[in-house]
């Protein structure tokens, strides 16, 4: 039928009717429109299951929000490609020779200086090396704009440049 769309459902009939309904039609189902046109079946389609939100209602950042969850959205806004792994390591990954890390709760600790979220010297130590650039998000940083500099890091603050897009 040559046609190409985009259908977007909520709720649990998605799975329970939509996804099965688009099986039967690809196979060749002959039910509904598919008898009226000869449909013989064809073609397909990908089912995805959007994550949780990022944000609450206000663009902040919601307070219940996994790591996993953010660190798909920050590595999405640096790279524009989707986070190919669930990672327990602070290093997102390293695309287009910078490294990208997350410091944030449930990878290295809790709020802090000496649990993780705040980018110290020692925290840098426990990072896993990467000779090239590199972004940090973390709550804050006890790192002078020298050492930043001299470690190739640029540094953002959570929750300040998180952004939505």
């Amino acid at each position: 039928m040559n046609r190409r769309y985009i259908g977007i459902e909520m709720g649990e009939h998605a799975e329970t009717h939509c996804q099965p309904r688009l099986k039967k039609v690809v196979d060749g189902e002959q039910g509904g429109i598919s008898k009226a046109v000869e449909w013989q079946g064809g073609g397909g389609f990908h089912y995805y299951r959007l994550g949780p939100t990022v944000f609450d209602e206000f663009g902040a950042i919601r307070p219940d929000i996994r790591f996993n969850e953010l660190a798909a959205h920050i590595w999405y806004l640096e790279t524009h490609t989707p986070l190919a792994k669930r990672s327990k390591s602070a290093l997102l990954g390293i695309h287009g020779g910078t490294a990208y890390y997350l410091l944030y709760n449930g990878i290295l600790g809790d709020k802090r200086p000496q649990g993780g979220n705040v980018l110290t010297g020692p925290i840098l130590a426990e990072l896993p090396e990467h000779a090239g650039p590199k972004v940090i998000y973390g709550e804050s940083s006890r790192l002078g704009a020298t050492r930043l500099q001299k470690e190739q890091i640029t540094f953002k603050q959570i929750p300040y440049d998180v952004r939505t897009r």
